[in-house]
């Protein structure tokens, strides 16, 4: 049960019902971690800048939910781990390619770049090695996209830790955790 109230249109005051609404538009419905983020409205919409400006960039949607799917099993987030998984699955990838990259790695070499990197920045607060980093750069990806790809860690790592702070209730079909060996 959610730690926080989830806010949905019924007990939503104006402004939350407005953001509400055009999440629904967008989405076709109002994930519950937005429901949490809707109690403050300034954070969603925080968040809802950057969630834009984000999926605006160079990274496709595939390789931002590889992003997506390692950090949130490399923070242990049960929610964002299922959201990921279901939204990465009709982003194109299949639960071969969702099991690597939850493991730091991907099928496809650029993408395996990509993931590698956003699993060593995730793991070490950014503290990443110049190895990590000219191994990104090899693959392909150009400064801007390296920017990208540290802004999508940290926007994961925001909605992680709102995830797993607040326990809010998982509204995509569950994904468990894997252990912590791997």
């Amino acid at each position: 049960m959610s730690r926080i109230a989830i806010i949905k249109k019924e007990n939503a005051t104006t402004e939350q019902g407005e953001l509400l609404d055009a999440i629904q538009a967008k989405l076709g419905m109002v994930p519950n971690f937005l429901g949490v983020f809707a109690q403050s409205p300034d954070a969603l919409k925080a968040f809802l800048g950057l969630h834009s400006i984000a999926e605006n960039g160079t990274l496709d949607a595939q390789t931002r939910e590889r992003i997506a799917l390692v950090v949130a099993q490399g923070n242990s987030c049960e929610y964002c781990l299922s959201a990921h998984s279901a939204i990465g699955r009709k982003a194109g990838l299949n639960n071969a390619e969702i099991e690597a990259n939850r493991k730091g790695t991907s099928f496809d070499a650029k993408a395996a770049a990509a993931v590698s990197f956003a699993k060593a920045l995730n793991n070490n607060m950014g503290d990443v090695t110049q190895a990590e980093f000219d191994s990104v750069r090899a693959a392909g990806f150009s400064d801007s996209d390296i920017v990208e790809i540290i802004t999508h860690v940290g926007m994961n790592i925001l909605t992680n830790l709102l995830g797993k702070a607040t326990y809010v209730d998982i509204d995509f079909p569950k994904v468990e955790l894997a252990q912590a060996a791997e």
